[in-house]
């Protein structure tokens, strides 16, 4: 009976109500937080819980209102409290965070009586910047490397910068080299690249070889395999926990062929669904199986991580995005289905991924039916792990590269005995 009286109490309770409840509780957060640097840094500031409380609400106060004249004298009011407050004090630190956490209290609390979820949750994500203030300096000035900050700089102006200025229009005779696709694709891949990169150096020797291979296959699968192999040959001991990682690398490919799909056809990722689901489960298992009967041999003190965001490795990607996707069409122009079929299974030696986006392209537009689009990806997939066998018997001893390939013909059968399951 209570419960129910409560749950009518708060059912009558105004939206305007609720909405200046929702800016004084984010200056509350954001206050609170503020008010626990002072206390640690044992300093005296001008803005505390109540400020920052007062602040927010004084913003959802004003546009509640609807006097735009009002908001504005309100907002110029708080940001010259701000720069006084920076004036007069006294400064230990030269930082502008606190007045600028101020500034967007205000902001915050307004933007609250329009989108209350989203000005809560932009609150939420402020205070966790504040309060992680220790940490973000530590990595950035201890972890992240200048080679990396560099690195992650080109892939922000990748995605920041160049993204945005891409033409988003078809430009090639046969309509399926659309540039603003081709780069929101290397964006993504280098996004993948850069998460497979911090895991590997987040995992260190914990784990052994096995999940770094698997991290490091968001890198580059292939080239972790050559890397797996390489320490395998120098320390056979440690063979088949390196296989393990090397065949693991099976998943992360499938991971981000999921991502290029979902970016380009979600229809072709449907009719892939079994294929691909059976692939990561096949190679799960058989990692799973390996690993336990490797009993941990090495650990990934030396895995290679690979190098992430680099620049000439986004503009070759984006060549041969665009290359496939134009032969793809003008295959399928041609020749017909069997030449796109052809030449998918012929790209995927170099690369796996760059065919399937170009049949999902051709899927897109016309030019092939969603059920046809699925057999010259597995195709391309099957082609790539013939390179990924071929690269393991290069780099590593027999032993290594035996349990390599064995993985990967368990994981290209899953795969095909799903596609025939799900027809």
């Amino acid at each position: 009976m209570a419960v129910g009286a409560g749950i009518s109490l708060i059912v009558a309770i105004p939206e305007s109500v609720l909405r200046l409840a929702t800016a004084l509780s984010i200056g509350l957060l954001l206050g609170a937080e503020r008010e626990r640097r002072q206390i640690e840094r044992e300093v005296r500031s001008p803005f505390g819980i109540r400020t920052f409380a007062l602040v927010a609400l004084l913003g959802g106060v004003t546009m509640s209102m609807g006097q735009p004249w009002l908001l504005g004298v309100a907002c110029a009011f708080v940001g010259a409290a701000a720069i006084v407050a920076y004036s007069v004090n006294d400064r230990t630190d030269a930082g502008l965070t606190t007045e600028v956490a101020f500034v967007l209290t205000f902001v915050l609390g307004a933007w609250s009586q329009d989108e209350p979820a989203l000005a809560a949750g932009t609150a939420v994500v402020a205070t966790l910047l504040l309060a992680a203030r220790g940490r973000l300096h530590r990595f950035f000035l201890t972890i992240l490397t200048e080679t990396e900050l560099r690195r992650l700089l080109i892939l922000l102006v990748a995605g920041v910068v160049v993204l945005p200025l891409a033409p988003d229009r078809a430009l090639d005779p046969f309509g399926v080299v659309n540039p603003f696709k081709v780069w929101r694709l290397v964006v993504a891949m280098m996004a993948i690249s850069g998460v497979g990169y911090v895991a590997v150096r987040a995992i260190g020797p914990r784990f052994g070889l096995p999940i770094a291979g698997f991290a490091s296959g968001f890198v580059s699968g292939i080239a972790t395999i050559a890397a797996m192999g390489e320490r395998a040959k120098n320390d056979p001991r440690v063979s088949g926990s390196a296989a393990v990682g090397a065949v693991l690398t099976t998943v992360a490919t499938i991971l981000q062929m999921v991502v290029v799909l979902a970016l380009s056809s979600t229809a072709v990722l449907r009719e892939m669904a079994w294929p691909l689901g059976a692939a990561i489960v096949a190679a799960l298992a058989y990692g799973l199986f390996s690993f336990r009967r490797t009993n941990r041999e090495g650990l990934a003190d030396s895995a290679d991580a690979g190098h992430p965001f680099q620049l000439r490795t986004a503009l070759t990607l984006a060549i041969v995005l665009s290359v496939v996707l134009f032969a793809s069409a003008a295959a399928g122009r041609w020749f017909g289905h069997t030449g796109v079929t052809i030449a998918a299974a012929l790209a995927g030696f170099a690369d796996t991924h760059a065919p399937a986006v170009s049949i999902a392209a051709l899927t897109e537009v016309g030019r092939m039916e969603r059920p046809e689009a699925v057999l010259p990806i597995l195709l391309a997939f099957s082609t790539n792990t013939i390179s990924k066998a071929v690269v393991a018997f290069m780099s590593g001893p027999r032993r290594y590269a035996m349990l390599v390939s064995v993985g990967l013909g368990v994981v290209l059968a899953a795969s095909w005995v799903g596609w025939m399951v799900g027809r």
